[in-house]
């Protein structure tokens, strides 16, 4: 399976968090927390829809102004997602500049702040450009499962960490990867054409197997058809594979109550970006500051079964004792 997401680190593992995830066949991309991303090409900052914030430490929320310098004038939506009390955080921030001139603009930039509560709560607000930034549109949602973003080919996850305040980790959850096996379909006398592309969306969201389905394609100027149920063609022309899954985890308190969460949320990732921020000899300063250690966090990422682990995040305490830290993370 060719994977569509290519999450990676924007920065070095000493350096502000920030994991930016590129889609393969859209000009699209989702950001997990918003430290310095100075180190992103504008091209790829101008192709994030979504990004997804633990906390507003400045060292998870400082790239705020950068992205907004880089959107600005441009016909441009994007959806911020935070803490409780993240939508008057942005309005804040907003208000801190002056917007005198912004009436002029031919654009309309538009910032969409959503703040997740632990009883299920969204409440979201909009800042137009045109309108000088102020706040609008206010609306309440209520979710469920914990999911936060559902669109037809994934969906985002949250679980609600402790870090002596709220700090929020996320889950990246590709639907049903399904497959065209060509070879099997023109053997059933069933040529290419846009129908595949729907009966891949219908098997992504879900359809029934006995949900009538249409193949059509045109010949010699006339459309052509034949009729099956969703279940036949599962059965005859497609590979269905579980998804991609891509989390991140970041300054939380090892507590066992944090620990279930994470391990919960994060469970059979294929790719899991973990803080390790201290040595396990500091362990007892991580627990006052609520981060975790190197060793706690490999054995978290351990007990999830995730594929593949990376830790980031670590206190510039250990410069050039990096390997000291993925020593004991262990993964």
């Amino acid at each position: 399976m060719t994977p569509q997401f290519h999450p990676s680190l924007v920065n070095g593992p000493f350096d502000d968090p920030a994991v930016f995830v590129d889609f393969l066949y859209e000009r699209r991309a989702l950001l997990f927390d918003l430290g310095d991303i100075r180190a992103l090409p504008t091209r790829k900052i101008l192709r994030l829809t979504h990004i997804f914030i633990s906390h507003t430490h400045i060292d998870h929320f400082i790239g705020f102004d950068h992205l907004l310098r880089v959107f600005l004038g441009r016909d441009k939506r994007i959806h911020l997602f935070g803490p409780p009390g993240f939508t008057a955080r942005v309005e804040h921030r907003l208000a801190s500049y002056t917007w005198n001139l912004v009436e002029s603009y031919p654009t309309d930039f538009t910032i969409v702040a959503a703040e997740l509560h632990p009883d299920g709560r969204c409440l979201s607000a909009e800042f137009h450009c045109l309108g000088g930034f102020k706040r609008e549109y206010e609306r309440t949602e209520q979710l469920q499962g914990g999911i936060i973003l559902d669109e037809e080919a994934f969906r985002i996850r949250t679980a609600f960490l402790d870090h002596k305040t709220v700090s929020l980790a996320y889950a990246l959850e590709e639907k049903n990867h399904v497959n065209i096996m060509k070879n099997r379909a023109l053997e059933l006398g069933l040529p290419t054409g846009p129908w595949l592309a729907e009966l891949k969306r219908e098997v992504v969201r879900g359809e029934a197997d006995d949900k009538p389905f249409r193949a059509w394609w045109h010949v010699a100027g006339e459309v052509v058809e034949r009729h099956f149920t969703l279940g036949e063609l599962k059965k005859g022309i497609l590979n269905i594979v579980p998804g991609q899954k891509i989390a991140y985890v970041t300054d939380t308190a090892f507590t066992p109550e944090n620990a279930a969460r994470i391990v919960n949320l994060v469970g059979g990732a294929d790719c899991l970006f973990i803080e390790a921020a201290f040595l396990d000899a500091d362990s007892e300063r991580a627990g006052e500051r609520c981060h975790l250690t190197a060793l706690q966090a490999g054995l978290i990422a351990s007990q999830a079964g995730v594929t593949t682990a990376i830790p980031f995040h670590f206190s510039p305490r250990y410069l050039g004792m990096e390997d000291k830290l993925r020593e004991e993370f262990g993964l």
